[in-house]
């Protein structure tokens, strides 16, 4: 059994029919790529994995379990985490605090013991920032674990918020062009990073990104939307080579 399985999935909105007839399978472990021309409908799939949109007909399943209605937190505590195109950090909040709001599905208190300090509290924070300062040395973002978010460079802001989203213990985990506004020397260091990631942590990546030499250099398999249709499929070199491929989503 495939970890992700997508059947016929389907979406619109009024007369506009976003996302159409869509499938596809991700094994456990897998590094697959969602790649397609701006509009293609990529970020839509992703709202809808992640119980942001519901689709209009098709199914979702995670290791066999139904996502279809369930709600985003839901679907987050069921092993489903992502980034977005456009950062979305805590911009105030330090570094540390966070990567420690992706932590509350592993390790909760109650209203009184967060108010009052009392009980499991004290433990339970520092279990926190242990877990939460091993995440950031995966990212070498520990140096700046006291910065506020919103004084890291953009680079480090793409890291943090990856760091954010591996906090929730996801079994899948959704990179919304992650290299997106990164230079080249950035663009190489997240693709060491996300390797390095999945290894450790055993995760299960999908990733929507523009970045050819990123997407050919670390994805397994790849799957290209056009106007919200699947319009090829298969391994990075046969699917780069593909003449669809490459009048639909390289303009040649």
């Amino acid at each position: 059994m495939a970890m992700l399985e997508v059947t016929s999935l389907g979406i619109s909105f009024g007369g506009l029919r976003a996302v159409d007839e869509l499938s596809m399978k991700i094994e456990e472990g897998g590094l697959v790529g969602l790649i397609g021309p701006n509009g293609a409908g990529k970020t839509t799939v992703f709202n809808m994995l992640t119980g942001v949109y519901r689709p209009t007909d098709g199914g979702i399943r995670l290791d066999g379990q139904n996502l279809i209605g369930k709600k985003p937190h839901d679907i987050c505590k069921m092993g489903v985490a992502r980034t977005f195109q456009n950062i979305r950090l805590f911009s105030k909040l330090t570094v540390l605090d966070n990567v420690k709001t992706g932590l509350h599905n592993e390790i909760t208190y109650s209203l009184a013991e967060s108010l009052f300090h009392v009980g499991s509290y004290r433990k339970k924070e520092r279990a926190m920032n242990e877990r939460a300062m091993e995440l950031l040395g995966v990212f070498g973002l520990e140096s700046v674990a006291d910065y506020q978010a919103a004084n890291l460079p953009y680079g480090k802001q793409r890291k943090l918020e990856i760091a954010r989203a591996l906090a929730t213990n996801p079994k899948l985990l959704l990179l919304d062009e992650p290299a997106a506004g990164m230079n080249p020397n950035e663009t190489a260091e997240l693709m060491e990073t996300i390797e390095v990631v999945r290894k450790r942590f055993g995760v299960t990546v999908l990733l929507i990104e523009h970045d050819m030499k990123l997407v050919s250099g670390i994805c397994e398999y790849l799957y290209v939307l056009n106007f919200g249709r699947l319009l090829a499929e298969g391994t990075p070199g046969e699917v780069l080579k593909n003449p669809e491929v490459v009048t639909a989503y390289l303009g040649e």
